[in-house]
């Protein structure tokens, strides 16, 4: 068993997420191998100061053309790995595992026989930003991405969140490796996809892995849901207009109508902000926050809505996919 980490500039956090991976109780051989891409900040050596005689550190390569920053140092990971493993976990360094995670990981797909197991961690939701904003990133997710759907066995849609991975590696090489997705800006659900063309995927939330990365300002969320949300639209113009409305009449037009209109509208757009407030507090229970953010639910999608626009944006200036000084988006499209 092998955890592959991409890691680029993650000083901040690169200490907990490995230490939490060399306190695993996994009860069988499990390494760790830290792919440093080009960091500037130490991560290294902090990663290395450690002192886990499970960690292997990989210097990564310059960037190779047609690929994606987080997927070239992915790749080099499983390279080190060898053909051992039977089992890869591909994890974020921003990600804190509980002692568990491994072994509860490798035993869901073993018992369930899933060729790709993958959790969706508890983001931080600490900062007035990350208590408005972090529960409806998953609860849109959850909408493009229904977890029942994703986890129904056969063909049909699949997916899967890039912070916890566990991938069988025979159906990883039998896929065509990660060099199959190498240039998908949203891969972990290109990946998942990919992935279930093999065989079944179970995708769903935990408690058990988090997330440590700030996301103290609006700003950095803001930079975080822009850096892909173009992306997700293929980016199309036509489908950015579509969604644009699309957001605004589901989300925008029921307190607006609530407000000023009369008789039937006012009652019905009453009732549309209610339903929507309420399908969104088993998010806010998930995150503990407090019920009365589901009200404010067309605010915060109004938010989403912007830093959509401010994708397609960047994206037309030649910064799209900006992540860590680099541009990664499709710039031909």
């Amino acid at each position: 068993m092998v955890a592959v980490v991409p890691a680029r500039d993650e000083a901040e956090v690169i200490a907990e997420s490995i230490a939490s991976l060399a306190a695993q109780d996994y009860p069988g051989d499990f390494r760790i191998i830290l792919v440093d891409d080009s960091s500037s900040d130490g991560t290294a050596d902090i990663a290395r100061a450690v002192g886990s005689d499970r960690l292997q550190i990989v210097t990564g390569a310059p960037l190779a053309s047609g690929w994606t920053g987080k997927l070239w140092a992915v790749s080099q990971g499983i390279a080190a790995a060898d053909d051992a493993p039977d089992y890869l976990l591909l994890t974020d360094a921003d990600i804190a595992h509980a002692p568990d995670s491994v072994r509860s990981l490798v035993t869901r797909a073993v018992a369930d026989d899933r060729v790709l197991v993958s959790l969706m961690a508890r983001l931080r939701c600490e900062s007035l930003a990350e208590r408005a904003l972090i529960p409806a990133f998953v609860w849109f997710f959850q909408m493009l991405y229904p977890f029942a759907t994703v986890n129904r066995r056969g063909r049909g849609l699949g997916a899967a969140a890039g912070g916890v991975m566990l991938v069988q590696r025979r159906a990883l090489a039998a896929a065509g490796g990660i060099a199959a997705v190498r240039s998908a800006l949203i891969d972990d659900c290109a990946f998942g996809a990919l992935m279930k063309r093999q065989g079944a995927v179970w995708l769903g939330l935990t408690d058990r892995a988090l997330s440590i990365r700030r996301y103290d300002t609006w700003g950095s969320v803001a930079a975080m849901i822009s850096r892909s949300a173009y992306a997700q639209l293929r980016y199309s113009p036509l489908l950015l207009a579509g969604t644009t409305l699309g957001l605004a009449l589901t989300y925008l037009a029921p307190p607006v109508l609530a407000i000023f209109a009369r008789g039937a509208a006012h009652y019905a757009a009453l009732a549309a902000w209610a339903i929507m407030a309420l399908l969104f507090q088993p998010m806010l229970q998930f995150y503990r926050r407090s019920p009365l953010w589901g009200p404010a639910l067309p605010l915060i999608a109004t938010f989403y809505a912007g830093c959509t626009l401010l994708s397609a944006w960047q994206h037309r200036r030649g910064r799209g996919g900006l992540w860590k000084g680099r541009v990664q988006a499709d710039l031909s499209a």
